[in-house]
């Protein structure tokens, strides 16, 4: 079979790079490379930063020498998979604002942020393979598989550390809808339990609230009622690990078709109202743009599933209109 042949180079790393994981690096560089053979390199000390061996973590900083080794591969492992194809058609046609500094694209439901721990494929690996046009793609904040909506992606070092810091300083806002069992208080407008992460023996990990656990605030807000549930609007503070999910779920109010923390019985009650995956949709994000430009405001539109879960629940309860 026809072989790509990278031969060994050695790069100086620039501004746009610096604070970049080397393994994160090498994918980019070395397109079409399987992921193993990038970390089997990394382990046999082939890749070299300033003469010195270094491990997959390693960050890079400006002014790094890099040492890629000669790597000889196969064309047919670059043949994607038609699994892998579709995901690369949808996320490049979920692409929901773009610029020359970054990406907004409408995540669906159960395809995960990035690949590892299981999963083969993810979101950046699929807008890496989709968008060769662009030689930086990097994730800025994550959602867990099983949710939808907003995910910010930078094409350049620089907008990273300025989402990055953003992130940090809480000044990005973040809205989500999740449809949840019963009838929310109108009293309940926050829930401010502090959040605290454990690991179970098989290894799942799960999140519980505690007074060990971290400071963890969620906004709430009605947006409509059908009588046995209510679709919320959910505006988190903090961004602690499924902090929506497990705030719900304390105020007795649990996420539809949360396989975690919701409750079957529940949820086999709504029938065919019942979506097959968890209702929750990152609806909008507002955040300064990182070249300077002012307030950006992206919003995802629900998909055609929880659409129809809505309307089917609009025609049960004989009620279309809003819960404000």
């Amino acid at each position: 079979m026809p072989l790509v042949e990278y031969p060994v180079r050695k790069e100086v790393i620039g501004a746009d790079r610096a604070g970049q994981r080397v393994d994160n690096y090498l994918l980019g560089q070395l397109r079409g490379v399987p992921r193993s053979l990038v970390y089997r390199i990394l382990r046999k000390g082939e890749v070299r930063i300033n003469g010195g061996r270094v491990g997959p973590e390693r960050r890079l900083a400006e002014g790094d020498e890099i040492r890629i080794p000669p790597v000889r591969v196969e064309t047919a492992p670059v043949v994607t998979p038609s699994r892998e194809l579709d995901v690369v058609r949808r996320l490049c046609g979920a692409v929901i604002y773009e610029s020359p500094e970054m990406l907004v694209v409408n995540k669906p439901a159960g395809i995960a942020v990035h690949g590892g721990s299981g999963v083969d494929y993810g979101v950046i690996e699929a807008l890496r393979s989709g968008r060769q046009d662009l030689r930086y793609l990097e994730l800025a904040h994550r959602l867990d598989r099983e949710t939808s909506g907003c995910l910010m992606i930078a094409k350049k070092r620089s907008a990273l550390r300025s989402l990055h810091e953003q992130l940090r300083l809480k000044t990005v806002h973040k809205h989500y809808w999740a449809l949840v069992h019963g009838r929310w208080p109108r009293s309940l407008t926050a829930v401010k339990e502090p959040l605290l992460r454990n690991e179970l023996r098989s290894g799942e990990r799960v999140v519980v609230t505690s007074p060990q656990g971290k400071p963890s605030w969620t906004d709430f807000r009605i947006l409509r009622e059908f009588g046995d549930c209510t679709l919320v609007e959910a505006s988190p503070r903090t961004g602690r690990t499924h902090q929506i999910r497990v705030h719900c779920a304390f105020a007795s109010h649990p996420i539809v078709a949360d396989a975690k923390y919701g409750r079957r019985e529940q949820d086999q009650l709504l029938g065919g109202c019942c979506p097959d995956r968890m209702f929750l949709h990152a609806r909008s994000i507002t955040f300064q743009d990182p070249a300077g430009s002012g307030e950006i405001t992206a919003e995802a539109p629900l998909d055609g599933e929880l659409e129809a879960v809505i309307s089917r629940l609009e025609r049960r309860s004989g009620s279309g209109a809003d819960g404000q």
